[in-house]
């Protein structure tokens, strides 16, 4: 489901196809240690992702949602049914790609995990303890809210991510005067541990 395929106008540069075909992912540091506590960081810090979706006929759209997350690494957020995000999941079969990172670090500095997978609306049965978990991540008092605000008639639904690949930032790369940023392709049965542990 994921098009590994990429084009570049620069294909008559040997130097940079090579660096593309072979060190712009990196997948040989999928259980290295520091990657997995840079990305299991990252998750635990960061309270907002940016989820991107598609609409059926093409048009991408991102927007900043609160969320929480459980032992499988499987993200939530409340979301009106009505935002475009929301019909887009419904619409096109539930692909979303989401990204975390901080805000703060200067130019070049940024760091962030990267995570493709399916979303839908969350299963009544567990809107009771995933509406609790995000009540807790938000912290302060708890909001005077039930579970039929995400339910029946309301405009509001939770939803849930199910991650299928996962990346974080990996060291940037010299290319003649430029610097290239590079991802580390996770094993994800390791970054759900290492996030666990």
């Amino acid at each position: 489901m994921i098009d590994q395929t990429v084009s570049t106008k620069r294909s008559d540069d040997e130097e940079f196809r090579t660096l593309m075909d072979n060190d712009w992912v990196k997948t040989s540091d999928g259980q290295n240690p520091a990657a997995l506590d840079l990305a299991s960081q990252i998750i635990q810090d960061n309270i907002y992702c940016t989820l991107s979706t598609c609409s059926p006929d093409s048009w991408p759209w991102a927007s900043p949602v609160f969320f929480a997350y459980d032992s499988a690494l499987n993200l939530y957020w409340s979301s009106a049914i009505a935002a475009r995000h929301s019909q887009n999941i419904y619409l096109n079969q539930g692909r979303v790609a989401i990204t975390i990172y901080g805000t703060h670090a200067g130019e070049g500095k940024g760091k962030g995990v990267y995570l493709s997978g399916l979303a839908q609306e969350l299963d009544p049965a567990h809107v009771d303890t995933v509406m609790q978990s995000l009540f807790k991540r938000a912290g302060g008092a708890p909001p005077r809210r039930t579970r039929d605000d995400y339910l029946g008639s309301s405009p509001r639904r939770i939803y849930g991510f199910q991650p299928q690949a996962a990346w974080v930032t990996g060291e940037r790369l010299a290319l003649g005067n430029q610097l290239i940023d590079i991802k580390v392709q996770l094993d994800l049965a390791s970054l759900i541990a290492n996030t666990n542990a």
